[in-house]
Order: C-alpha cells, then sequence, then structure tokens
C-alpha cells in the first residue's frame, strides 16, 4: 500500500500509545503458566502480539481479548496441550524464541513456523542451549524456521552467552521452569530483563547477582491482573517528530522506564534533546511515566558503538533519521545484528536516507550520516519492515514536499494506530 505523506511545520500536543510490545508477549506466555485468572490491560494492539494470543490458542489456552484487554485463563506450568497444527508465529521472532523455550519443556511435539520473513532469519542461538538441556529441535539448514521442538523434562545448566541476547536469555530461563536444580543465564552485559521481572511477579524463585540470573525449576506461578506500560521503542517515534522541529512540545503519558530500555533517552539528552522525565510509584513491576519533549534547537551530532548499540538497536533506523537532521551528524557501529532484523536495517536506511538526499556511508557493521542535510521529498520503501516505515514516515514530516511511502501497511506489524496517533499532533 502506497501511502502520501505531507509535510509538518511542527508537533504540539499530546498523546497515548499502544502497550509495549515486549511486555505484552511476556505477561500472556507467562499468565497462560500460572494459575487462576489474569487480566492483562493495555495489552498491544500489534500483529506480533496477537500472534502469541494464537499460538496459545492452539495450544489449548482459554482466553479472551476485547481491545486491549486480554483474560487469560492460566492452564498451570504443565497445562499447554498439544496443538493438532503448526503454531504460526507470523512476522514474530520474540514469539518464536521464547515459545521454544516453553514448549521445550513440555511433553509434546510441536512445530513454530511464520512468514518468509521469519523462515530467513536464524535460530542457532536459542536451539544451541535448549539441546544442551535436552530439548530436540529441528530446523532447516540446522539453523532456519520452521523449527520442530520435541520437548520433556529437562536438565539445569549454567550458559554463559556468546552474545548478548535478551530473548536467547528469555528462552533459557523460560527452559529453566521445567529443568531439575538451578539454571543459570550469564549474560555479557545486562539487556532487557521484562522476563525476569514478570517471573517474580507471578512467584518465581529467581535471582538477579549482576550479570548473572538464576531460576529454580518446576515453579508454581500465581495469576495476578498486570498492566503494560506504552512502548519506549515506539514513543521515540513521537519523540523524534518533536525533535526535527523547533518549537514543539509534546507530553507522553504512561511510559515504560525500565532502566535497560531507556538507553535511548539518555542518547538523546547527550545530543540536546530537553526530554524531562516524571517517573511513576514505583509497585514493583515496570516502572513507567510521563515524557515532556520541548525543542528549543537542533540536536547535535553523536556515536553508537559498544554496549550503546545492544541497548538502542530497535531505535537506529529512527537514530538515523535524527543523525541526519543533526549539526554533527551521527556514526553507528557495532551493529551487525541489524542485518538479520525484519529486513537488513543496515541497507534499508542507508537506502531511504540517500533517498531524502542525505550523505552517507554504508559499513559491514553500521552507518556514518552527515549532518546538516536538508531533507527532500522522496518515495520511500517500508521493504516490508514496521520499523523503517515508521522511520521514514517521521523523516518525511521535514521533506521539502509531499513524499510517497510503499508498503505503510508494514506498521501495522507492531502499531496499527501510528498513523493516526501521529496524524493527531502533527501541524501543518
Amino acid at each position: 500500500m502506497k501511502r502520501t505523506l505531507r509535510p509538518a511545520t511542527g508537533i504540539s500536543g499530546a498523546v497515548t500509545l499502544p502497550g509495549d510490545k515486549s511486555i505484552s508477549h511476556r505477561y500472556a506466555m507467562l499468565a497462560s503458566l500460572a494459575e487462576g485468572c489474569s487480566v492483562i490491560d493495555n495489552y498491544s494492539t500489534g500483529a506480533d502480539c496477537i500472534s502469541t494470543l494464537e499460538c496459545l490458542r492452539s495450544l489449548h489456552v482459554d482466553l479472551e481479548r476485547k481491545g486491549t484487554q486480554v483474560t487469560v485463563h492460566g492452564q498451570g506450568l504443565y497445562g499447554l496441550l498439544q496443538s493438532d497444527q503448526p503454531l504460526d508465529v507470523g512476522n514474530s521472532g520474540t514469539t518464536m524464541r521464547l515459545m521454544s523455550g516453553i514448549l521445550a519443556g513440555h511433553s509434546f511435539e510441536s512445530t513454530l513456523s511464520g512468514d518468509e520473513s521469519i523462515s530467513k532469519r536464524p535460530m542457532q542461538r536459542i536451539m544451541a542451549p535448549l539441546r544442551i538441556m535436552g530439548a530436540q529441535i529441528d530446523a532447516i539448514e540446522d539453523q532456519y524456521p520452521p523449527l520442530h521442538i520435541s520437548g520433556g523434562r529437562l536438565r539445569s545448566i549454567c550458559y554463559e552467552l556468546p552474545v548478548a541476547s535478551a530473548q536467547v536469555k528469555s528462552a533459557v530461563l523460560l527452559a529453566g521452569m521445567y529443568a531439575d536444580g538451578v539454571t543459570e543465564v550469564i549474560e555479557p552485559f545486562a539487556t532487557r530483563n521484562h522476563t525476569e521481572i514478570v517471573l517474580k511477579q507471578l512467584g518465581t524463585d529467581l535471582e538477579v547477582s549482576g550479570n548473572s540470573i538464576t531460576i529454580h525449576g518446576f515453579p508454581k506461578l500465581a495469576a495476578r491482573d498486570l498492566r503494560v506500560p506504552a512502548d519506549l521503542s515506539s514513543a521515540v517515534f513521537f519523540i523524534a517528530a518533536a525533535l526535527l522541529f523547533p518549537g514543539s512540545e509534546l507530553r507522553i503519558e504512561n511510559v515504560g522506564l525500565n532502566p535497560t530500555r531507556t538507553a535511548v533517552l539518555d542518547l538523546l539528552q547527550q545530543m540536546g534533546a530537553l526530554i524531562e522525565v516524571h517517573p511513576d510509584s514505583d509497585d514493583g513491576g515496570e516502572l513507567a511515566g510521563t515524557l515532556v519533549i520541548r525543542t528549543e534547537q537542533k540536536l547535535a551530532g553523536g556515536k553508537i558503538s559498544g554496549d550503546l548499540t545492544a541497548g538502542v538497536i530497535d531505535e537506529i533506523p529512527m537514530l538515523a533519521v535524527l543523525g541526519a537532521a543533526s549539526e554533527g551528524g551521527l556514526r553507528i557501529q557495532d551493529a551487525g545484528e541489524l542485518r538479520v532484523k525484519e529486513t537488513d536495517r543496515i541497507a534499508t536506511v542507508v537506502e531511504n536516507l540517500r533517498r531524502l538526499g542525505v550523505q552517507v556511508t554504508e559499513h559491514a557493521e553500521g552507518m556514518d550520516i552527515e549532518g546538516g542535510a536538508s531533507f527532500q521529498a522522496a518515495e520511500f520503501d517500508s521493504f516490508g519492515d514496521h520499523r523503517i516505515a515508521m522511520a521514514f514516515t517521521v523523516a518525511a514530516l521535514a521533506a521539502d514536499g509531499e513524499s510517497i511511502l510503499d508498503g505503510s501497511q508494514a506498521a501495522s506489524v507492531s502499531f496499527p494506530e501510528f498513523y493516526e496517533k501521529l496524524e493527531a499532533i502533527v501541524q501543518e
């Protein structure tokens, strides 16, 4: 689908955003393994998170969805039942990786498949530790979906992640619930800890010490009501829109402020962004609060490398656009993981930046983006990637005329209301 994108003069107002994808996946999966009924408020409306619900339904979990509220009737730790058909994760790598950890502990066979994009995404990182724990997993060329899993009672392991990954960590911890003894995961550095937070909320014996996380096998999970904060990764598109136009002011409420996710806010503030953070009271679950963005001048340039790259990996397409609009440009390094996302996000970002008229040099694991660009109207391509679609929709607001986005429907994977929400705060 092609969408016409008109330039803007500023951003003003307040916006509420849908629930965080990462947290929604985890709440639904673990509520299904709890004993009792859980009500999840502000569940993500994105297609990825709906795929998780459909997979759980196929495993005979009783749940209802009304708008953004999902009621899950927990089946207990061993309550999932074999599906009579392959589990379709759609475009959701999170669903495939986390469900693999859970299904590895169930004594029946499962097949996890998805769309064309998923079939090209390597899964060796989760297959390796789950096989060590005792699961049998088959894949095309021993790495590509569909995954065929024969699970059962597992053995505990101490697993040191060769590459930092919240999804691999989560898959091992979830499998650890079905293992004798204590399973330990050691990270090179701290990654998103949404899985650890909800496991503790539901009563799991889990301990965190530095970069080591341990979980005791066979917990009894207790159902509870849960609220999903707004997705900070989604909020970044709106923050960026405001930062492109001096004089803009924007308020975003109930945004997730998990410390493992807020590196992007720190980076933007270092580049000169005026972002006020007002946390809500801490109830022991996911942190949330209100963001107020005021723009007085263009951002300075910056550099993203090392641990910071891992901390902002999902936000890099939008940060690349801001880098082009900044005074000093942006250097992005150590981002090779972007090559194996929904698209090769280094290549797709570079392609669309060049269409904007931006000078950019592509490297194997990143790019160098010259600053001070005046964006020219162009025809962009989402390449079927939701983050590319949204990043260049925002970029088009600052272009010198009307632009066209081909494949705009890709945004619905994570954020079906994106265009409606953005239009509500745009000044033309």
